[in-house]
């Protein structure tokens, strides 16, 4: 059976994919002071301290051709987004004064120039972006880039800048997959002595995630160091392989999202169920209204 025009050019439609973008990111490492601990409390304990703040490095999102920051400093970096058949350009500058660095992706395809990794007699410019320097970083969203990824400095002092914050967050949409209503960031790693969130330790100062009934959400799960951590969200369940989960571990290196339609409003817990973890820092508030 022949299907008439006008279904034939919707059919068409639907199922051809969505066009491909170039994305440009303008990106720098930009020296500033961090505190994991800006309350100086721990909200469980009553614990209180002081002297928690410390110099380091992070990636900070700019404007084009770094004229002006783009977002306050953070840790994580700048959340990068894309969709699979997506080419990304990120414009990598190095402010600080004292060290290279560079700009290493997890889940995309790349040329070996791209690659940020630094081996001496091997490495590019691209993996020992020395002060003031700049390096264009040259990436494709394949078909199996699906999902989230971290991206870190991988340069001649990587072990340093990572426990320093100097690590962000690439998030890949599948053709076709919708875009989530609220997309959280969940960057669990220890950080000058606390389990932090996203570079924060403890309730009042770890990330307030808020959605309302109906939304879909998305939680971006990533770790880097040498801990393992485990995904919870008080009240909430979520599918994996068809079965029902409220628990995932998440590994050194390792990183996955998590999606569901809000039902539940209230306020809730969600953290590392290493309970130790949790007891130095690794806990926060997510808040549902109607």
């Amino acid at each position: 059976m022949r299907l008439p025009q006008a279904a034939l050019i919707a059919f068409v439609l639907l199922a051809a994919p969505a066009q491909a973008a170039t994305r440009e990111y303008w990106v720098a490492a930009a020296p500033t002071n961090w505190n994991p601990v800006p309350n100086g409390v721990d909200a469980l304990h009553g614990t209180r301290f002081e002297n928690t703040l410390f110099p380091t490095v992070t990636y900070r999102a700019y404007t084009r051709g770094w004229k002006a920051p783009a977002t306050s400093e953070r840790i994580p970096g700048p959340l990068l987004r894309a969709r699979v058949g997506d080419r990304l350009r990120i414009h990598f500058k190095n402010l600080d004064r004292d060290a290279p660095h560079s700009m290493h992706f997890h889940g995309v395809t790349y040329k070996p120039s791209s690659d940020g990794s630094y081996l001496p007699g091997f490495s590019g410019p691209g993996a020992e972006v020395r002060p003031g320097r700049a390096f264009t970083y040259e990436l494709t969203a394949g078909e199996n880039s699906a999902g989230v990824w971290s991206y870190h400095d991988h340069g001649p002092a990587m072990e340093e800048a990572i426990a320093g914050g100097m690590y962000g967050v690439l998030s890949i949409l599948g053709r076709g997959e919708r875009e989530p209503d609220r997309e959280f960031v969940t960057f669990f790693t220890a950080l000058k002595g606390f389990e932090t969130i996203n570079g924060r330790a403890f309730v009042g100062n770890t990330p307030v995630f808020k959605a309302r009934v109906g939304d879909v959400v998305q939680w971006d799960v990533l770790t880097l160091g040498d801990e393992v951590h485990t995904f919870h969200v008080h009240g909430h369940r979520w599918r994996r392989n068809g079965a029902p989960e409220d628990t995932r571990p998440v590994a050194p290196a390792e990183s996955w999202k998590v999606r569901w339609t809000e039902r539940s409003p209230g306020t809730w817990l969600y953290h590392c169920h290493f309970e130790s973890h949790m007891m130095q820092g690794m806990v926060g508030l997510y808040r549902v209204s109607r």
